[in-house]
């Protein structure tokens, strides 16, 4: 094993190596490696990290840096057992992968590598996950939160799903709050017998790399939420229970990983599975979408029965709505569904902007069926602190659509269910 800057063996004993074909292929990852350890690393190819794992002297080592592309996906028998064997040492593994496939991914992390970082490698972004290595939580204090979430079963929830057609566009925002103000329609009373209608709630976040969910309800980002992920055939009611969390008792919430996950991880199939546990333990499911379009989109948009796409009244807006519009017809995919939201619409007094706002609908001939007011300061502030606008800002106007929204929604899912 020689060192990662090739200096003499006596400078400093080796605290971690890196494993892969060719470390060269991986310049930036040398470039790190000498950042966090000076020389204090080497590396290995995956013949001899198997030799050396198995020796004594690899007690020592804080962790390996597992490094493929995807042409290593040929040898992934050898690649499992590296990391089994670095395991059974007790040596954490980060895995950094290049165009590695999503099936090639699930098994590698469902393995036992620690922490995934993709490449190329983001800056600092090694360095934190090594950090979190020496920092993670026990695994008794991780399932602790899980265990106040208690599934009910017998529901057949609305699934509501919200996507933001162009980036800023606040679409997490609506999906928070939205969620939120259904979470609490359980305050209203019936009038004959007094009990609470407490409606189930649970926020699913699908922005698998940049969700924003947790951030918006300070919430932590679980490390079962990365397990679910990566084992998605073996999801059942007890382990959906222990990746949610309870915010304020009223609302169950699904995260984003703590990593930072390829989006085509997950298959229709797994999204299907997961959609369908969540509608079985809740009456509402409120979905926050990726501004991308995956091949899972077509799976929520399928499944939902409220699809809202916010957008505003500029023009990456409408060339976004316009390039969706064509994509979702081409494919014969029900387009029709979505429920077009124009964010910071006009005033009422703002008639040049109303204008402009028809004149976008007529020309993408789409309805714009939702009109939500600029809620200004106080909505980037609640964002910031972790508070949805309803315990915080409870006059924002913008708050005040979003609750119509949602006595709305839950008045006609109310009528249909007394239809039936």
């Amino acid at each position: 094993m020689s060192t990662g800057t090739h200096g003499e063996a006596e400078v400093a004993p080796i605290r971690a190596c890196t494993i892969s074909r060719d470390v060269q292929i991986f310049d930036l990852l040398i470039e790190d490696m000498e950042t966090m350890l000076g020389e204090a690393w080497g590396d290995l190819g995956f013949a001899e990290a198997l030799a050396f794992l198995g020796q004594p002297d690899a007690q020592s080592l804080d962790f390996v840096a597992l490094a493929i592309d995807e042409t290593d996906e040929e040898d992934i028998d050898q690649l499992l057992s590296i990391i089994a064997t670095a395991k059974a040492r007790r040596i954490k593994v980060v895995l950094i992968a290049e165009d590695v496939s999503p099936a090639a991914l699930h098994r590698l992390l469902k393995s036992g590598a620690d922490e995934f970082v993709p490449y190329p490698l983001p800056e600092g972004e090694l360095a934190a996950a090594v950090e979190r290595l020496h920092h993670a939580p026990a695994p008794p204090v991780a399932d602790a939160s899980s265990e106040r979430v208690k599934l009910e079963t017998g529901c057949d929830g609305v699934l509501i799903a919200v996507q933001g057609l162009a980036g800023g566009v606040g679409s997490t925002t609506f999906a928070v709050n939205l969620a939120w103000e259904l979470a609490s329609l359980g305050s209203e009373k019936k009038k004959k017998d007094k009990t609470p209608v407490a409606p189930r709630v649970c926020l699913i976040d699908l922005g698998l790399q940049f969700g924003s969910v947790a951030t918006y309800l300070d919430l932590p980002r679980k490390e079962t939420v990365v397990e679910f992920l990566a084992d998605m055939s073996a999801i059942d009611q007890d382990t959906f229970a222990q990746a949610l969390q309870s915010y304020d008792g009223r609302l169950d919430v699904f995260t984003a990983p703590s990593d930072l996950l390829p989006l085509d991880m997950i298959s229709q199939e797994d999204v299907t599975k997961l959609l369908d546990l969540a509608r079985e333990h809740y009456d509402y499911v409120v979905v926050d979408m990726p501004n991308a379009v995956t091949m899972w989109t077509e799976t929520v948009l399928n499944a939902a029965q409220v699809y809202f796409a916010l957008t505003e009244l500029d023009m990456r807006s409408a060339q976004n709505t316009l390039r969706l519009k064509r994509a979702l017809q081409s494919e014969e995919l029900p387009f029709e569904k979505m429920r077009f939201v124009l964010n910071r619409a006009p005033k009422f007094t703002d008639l040049q902007g109303k204008a402009r706002a028809k004149r976008m609908s007529e020309s993408l001939e789409i309805s714009l069926d939702l009109h939500l007011p600029d809620g200004g300061r106080q909505v980037l502030n609640c964002c910031d602190h972790g508070v949805p606008l309803g315990l915080q800002a409870a006059k924002n106007p913008l708050r005040r659509e979003i609750a119509k929204v949602a006595q709305s929604l839950h008045a006609i899912g109310q009528t249909d269910a007394e239809a039936a």
